[in-house]
């Protein structure tokens, strides 16, 4: 050990007595400085940030300096290390080492010592860019940033052991350079070659670099990552000791080969068998844990126990979210279920390409006057598609029933015999693949009872398969739309009261705006549901109460006469927009910031709710209007004629109305659950999709179905807010800090370099 120690400090006198050494320093110094100081304007005039640590440093697709800057590192270290065993080669001196008492392996760890300590130096030069952020961001994230520094040491050690082996194959130095150059970013680029072949597509993701040091960069430190680039330093350190004793000692071609092989073999064994899931550890480094799912979702996988989950990509070749998951596509495919691998190994992956049709298809096949098999071929000549990888329609239909599924890219889980679909879904949604709920949602369809909302028929009313702005398509059955009740764990059904039965066991039934009155064979059904305990929702609208109430009527609520109307500056007076009532926080706890921000749930066409305290059930207003500016008005009235005024002879009366109740009361040892609303629009397609308000619809709508199924679905996901989401800049300390990092800290570096190199000429 003292010897690598000698050899160590020997090798950094002469790497620091180099010009080459300072330049690169002060280069990737102001390489840096270029992108930090640039958007110091904008987060001190306000520009707010989610994890501001990690936009900041960590995030490729956002400032993340830190993880920017990972792709060029591989361009400093050939410079630094052509000369580290080629300088003794080019000089003889490497003869003298052959001669010596040293062993080659001392000389070979004493040279990678010293840059292990040349690359410390360059971490503490990217640690001034960390320090400045600590000063300016409270609660700074301390430990994802110690893990992403610690991947950048990792990969510039991993370069470094490269560039010993490269420097040792020659005796020039600009030929190691370049040379080093080639082979770092092949090693760079290496994963984006032949991903479209399974085989190729592994051989070439193991041997990439920079997207397991991005990994670490995001704050979840892992044994794989690590010990991968542990091992292709130990392999590249070992190809430069056998290629230095080689060189001493002949040995016959064959017998090189096979060192090296074994040295080979060795390094692969040892990556592939921590890359075995069971054998991987983590850590999450971030502050909110945000690599990692959260505690709901690790007791649902908790739950499943030891038998496996299959899930099945189904992929069509024919509709354009194939190319959301192309052979070529599949690595990144992995790494979105490795959150859940990580907590459950036995989750098997397996995907399936077809051709088939899709929705349209038909007009298309008429135009280009093709059939189905003409077009397919076309299509796979047009994009290179090797259709022996593809099922025919036949053959798909054979396997799974897709009807339904709009022909996209749709994943089939399995487990214990059941199945559920997860889907994906297309812009404007949030995002092409599922989300957490959304998947925690299908698995947890698989081992528990799936709860069942039921949509009555009759009356005309709302129906979920319409796309007009009354229906309720949007909320309830839009497969297409992540937030839809569908895509959340629900199973959705309707029923007519009037010719058939409601079903047993559902989690609530939903009368949406009867335009006719129930029969007395059809109200009595309803009488007998209530009876037996049923969640309910009654959404009613203004000018129908002779319809709506006598529903209501068992339940002690009554929508009272007239519409409530709200004076506003931009919308129409029949546009009420009533703020959560404290029942609201009562129904949902997560309602409780929204109750606080009196976020507003928009009803187009509102009418008031009268309840009695002495009821048969306990009630609670869950929303309520502004006294101020809201109040009923009596009779017919035309919104876009003229201002409208509270006529207190015509019976209006100006104040503060519920429009919606919640009532709750023990029936056969179940809490019983019913909404009532005034309005029937608020969770309709046309109001979840109003884009000239903020309002809450689609997340108030939802926690009242949430409500009906007693907090079991939809999964709740959610996770604390950051902390790190303000700055303290101003614009005098940005301006120090341009100052520093433009100026101050690239001059003293050169100062120092220069100093020392003149001192080095004169001795």
């Amino acid at each position: 050990m003292k010897k690598i120690i000698q050899i160590a400090r020997l090798e950094l006198s002469l790497l620091f007595y180099s010009p080459i050494a300072w330049l690169l320093m002060i280069v990737l110094f102001v390489q840096m400085s270029v992108g930090f100081t640039s958007v110091l304007p904008q987060l001190e005039k306000g520009k707010s940030f989610l994890f501001l640590t990690g936009e900041l440093f960590t995030n490729p697709n956002s400032i993340g300096i830190l993880a920017k800057i990972l792709t060029s590192l591989y361009l400093y270290i050939p410079l630094i290390t052509m000369g580290i065993i080629s300088r003794e080669s080019s000089s003889g001196s490497i003869k003298l080492l052959y001669s010596s008492p040293v062993k080659l392996s001392q000389v070979v760890y004493g040279k990678f010592a010293a840059m292990l300590a040349y690359n410390l130096v360059i971490i503490g030069v990217m640690s001034l860019f960390v320090l400045a952020g600590a000063t300016f961001i409270p609660y700074f994230d301390y430990p994802h940033i110690l893990v992403a520094l610690f991947a950048a040491f990792l990969l510039l050690s991993a370069y470094s052991a490269i560039g010993i082996f490269v420097s040792s194959l020659t005796t020039y130095q600009a030929v190691a350079a370049i040379s080093t150059f080639v082979v770092l970013a092949f090693m760079n680029y290496i994963g984006t070659v032949g991903q479209g072949i399974d085989f190729v597509r592994d051989l070439m993701y193991s041997l990439s670099m920079p997207s397991r040091a991005g990994r670490l960069m995001a704050g979840l430190l892992n044994t794989r990552d690590v010990i991968y680039y542990f091992a292709i330093i130990g392999m590249f350190l070992a190809f430069t000791i056998t290629k230095l004793e080689l060189e001493r000692v002949s040995k016959p071609v064959l017998q090189q080969v096979l060192r090296y092989m074994f040295i080979v073999l060795i390094g692969l064994s040892i990556t592939y068998i921590s890359s075995r899931q069971p054998m991987i550890g983590y850590y999450d480094a971030t502050e909110t844990k945000e690599n990692t799912i959260t505690k709901t979702s690790q007791e649902i996988l908790k739950k499943m126990g030891d038998e496996p989950i299959e899930v099945t990509e189904y992929i069509n070749g024919m509709e354009g979210s194939y190319w959301g998951s192309t052979p070529s596509q599949r690595i990144e495919d992995i790494a979105r279920w490795e959150p859940y691998l990580r907590f459950k190994p036995n989750i098997k992956l397996k995907w399936v390409y077809y051709n088939d049709t899709v929705p349209g298809m038909g007009a298309i096949l008429a135009e280009s006057k093709k059939t189905f098999e003409e077009l397919v071929i076309h299509m796979a000549k047009l994009q290179k598609l090797n259709l022996r990888k593809f099922l025919r329609p036949e053959e798909i239909r054979k396997q799974i029933n897709l009807n339904g599924e709009n022909g996209r890219l749709v994943m089939q889980l399995k487990y214990k015999g059941k199945t559920t679909f997860l889907r994906t879904f297309p812009p404007p949604d949030k995002g092409f693949w599922p989300q957490e709920d959304v998947k925690d949602a299908a698995l947890k369809r698989l081992i528990q009872a799936v709860p069942k909302i039921v949509f009555a028929t009759d009356g005309y009313q709302c129906g979920i398969d319409k796309l007009g702005d009354r229906e309720y398509r949007t909320l309830a059955n839009e497969k297409l739309i992540s937030s839809s009740m569908i895509n959340q764990g629900f199973d959705i059904d309707s029923v007519s009261l009037e010719h058939g039965e409601i079903p047993a066991g559902i989690s609530a039934l939903v009368i949406g705006d009867p335009k006719v009155a129930f029969s007395a064979a059809a109200k009595a059904k309803l009488e007998k549901y209530i009876d037996d305990g049923g969640n309910l929702i009654i959404a009613g609208e203004p000018g129908k109460q002779s319809i709506v109430n006598p529903l209501l009527e068992p339940l002690g609520v009554k929508m009272l006469d007239g519409t409530v109307v709200q004076r506003s500056r931009d919308y129409s007076f029949d546009l009420v927009t009533p703020v959560l009532a404290a029942g609201s926080v009562a129904m949902a706890p997560g309602l409780q910031p929204f109750f606080q921000q009196k976020a507003v749930v928009s009803m187009p066409g509102a009418g008031a709710l009268s309840y009695e305290n002495s009821g048969p059930f306990i009630v609670h207003p869950l929303l309520i209007t502004d006294e101020q500016t809201s109040w009923i008005k009596m009779g017919k009235f035309t919104v876009d004629s003229a201002a409208l005024t509270v006529d207190a002879k015509a019976g209006d009366r100006q104040g503060s109305f519920p429009t919606a109740l919640m009532l709750t009361r023990q029936v056969k040892n179940k809490e019983q659950r019913i909404v009532v609303t005034s309005d029937a629009d608020f969770f309709s397609n046309g109001e979840l999709e109003r884009g000239n308000m903020g309002t809450i619809n689609s997340y108030f709508a939802m926690k009242i179905f949430s409500w009906f199924t007693y907090g079991e679905f939809p999964v709740e996901v959610s996770r604390r807010r950051p902390k790190d989401n303000t700055t303290t800049l101003t614009k005098s300390s940005v301006r120090m800090i341009q100052v520093l990092y433009y100026g101050v800290i690239p001059g003293a570096l050169f100062l120092i370099g220069t100093v020392l190199l003149i001192r080095r000429k004169r001795k």
